[in-house]
């Protein structure tokens, strides 16, 4: 098999090049890494020296594609598949791009903030950079809430990369800010993501690890 997905199933930015490659049953291998083993980051640094996962492997053209973003936007151009995760027309691209980066660096990003601070020992912890994160998560739910209103997905009828970038960060993001009754269409809007089966199968794959996670 030409493509191998180096990652770890309970990852948020793993989930979403998982998406991508469930959504159009794009083959591939799967190779999950354990960071903690020696010989599996030593691996995954050889691939990519900066050692975050997912990182894409595709033997067949020789190239090492890393970054969430840039694994789907590959997968689109060289393994495209009935669902395309970036519209062809100019305009509606960089509106899809903008969707996407506003959920990676405004919703995943806060949550990442605001987990990683409860790992954290008690003397490093960082109480404003926390609420400023919750601050901007609910900034988003409202912004979010009001655009979704008479759409299906984050661009309107078609399944994106801004879905795929979107379905991480707000579940997630209902996790440490809990979305609640006030924002029906967001929360409506999550329901149909988790319904989407590319998405309902990386959550199932991810299930046994979700103990890690911390609450």
């Amino acid at each position: 098999m030409s493509l191998t997905l180096h990652f770890h199933p309970l990852s948020s930015f793993c989930w979403k090049a998982l998406i991508a490659l469930y959504e159009n049953d794009t083959p591939f291998t799967p190779n999950m890494v354990n960071l903690g083993d020696e010989a599996e980051r030593a691996a995954l640094l050889k691939l990519w020296p900066i050692g975050k996962f997912p990182v894409l492997r595709d033997d067949a053209r020789n190239q090492t594609v890393p970054e969430s973003s840039i694994i789907i936007e590959y997968l689109d151009r060289y393994y495209p598949g009935p669902t395309r995760f970036i519209p062809a027309e100019a305009d509606l691209a960089w509106q899809t791009r903008l969707s996407e980066r506003f959920y990676d660096l405004y919703v995943h990003l806060s949550v990442q903030k605001m987990v990683d601070d409860r790992l954290r020992p008690e003397a490093q912890k960082d109480p404003r950079g926390v609420e400023e994160a919750r601050a901007r998560i609910q900034l988003c739910y409202g912004m979010i809430e009001h655009e979704m209103g008479i759409k299906t997905w984050a661009m309107g009828e078609a399944f994106s990369i801004a879905d795929c970038a979107a379905s991480p960060a707000l579940f997630y993001a209902d996790k440490v800010v809990p979305i609640g009754d006030a924002r029906p269409k967001l929360a409506a809007y999550l329901d149909r993501l988790m319904a989407r089966s590319a998405f309902a199968r990386v959550l199932k794959e991810a299930e046994p690890y979700f103990k890690l996670f911390p609450q």
